[in-house]
């Protein structure tokens, strides 16, 4: 663990931790939407990302992204993990959506090489979808909150890191 999840960790009792360790790695929504934190089958690997030896981030090409999302069929994919707010459309015409993120808008990780994930804002970021007509739309939303706040207690507890990203989107 991190830094930073060294300290969540921390502050879970016993019930949180068995919570978490029964969620599933992947669940379906009311038939319709297919959910995972990363990738369907690895919970720590960037799906819509990809990371370079020298530590660059780039978008994953559209051939491993449609590869992961082989055999699922729901229209509408919902990942996580980069905290990058993206939308990708596969050839098939599903989309695969990672909302962003709503506290860590930056993070510096070293699987599969070390790298640096930044959104660039400190805003909460999340995405509202909708079906209509058969097609799902999209809108992604940018929300101020009190990140100072947030940036403060990161620096309370030892993460200057954190702090910074939660200040400003960036890790410095």
């Amino acid at each position: 663990m991190g830094l930073w999840e060294r300290l969540v960790y921390s502050q879970l009792d016993p019930r949180h931790l068995e919570w978490l360790k029964a969620l599933p790695m992947t669940t379906v929504f009311r038939d319709r939407v297919f959910l995972c934190h990363a990738m369907p089958t690895d919970d720590n690997t960037y799906w819509l990302e990809a990371v370079t030896p020298d530590g660059a981030v780039t978008m994953a090409s559209l051939e491993s992204i449609e590869l992961g999302a082989a055999g699922i069929e729901q229209s509408l994919i919902l990942c996580g993990h980069t905290h990058i707010p993206r939308m990708i459309k596969l050839g098939d015409g599903r989309i695969i959506v990672n909302p962003g993120s709503v506290g860590i808008p930056g993070f510096r990780h070293d699987k599969p090489y070390m790298h640096v994930i930044e959104a660039g804002t400190p805003d909460a970021a999340y995405a509202i979808l909708e079906l209509r007509d058969g097609s799902w739309h999209v809108t992604f939303r940018h929300v101020p909150y009190d990140h100072d706040a947030m940036a403060a207690l990161a620096r309370q507890n030892g993460q200057p890191e954190l702090a910074s990203a939660l200040a400003t989107g960036w890790i410095r």
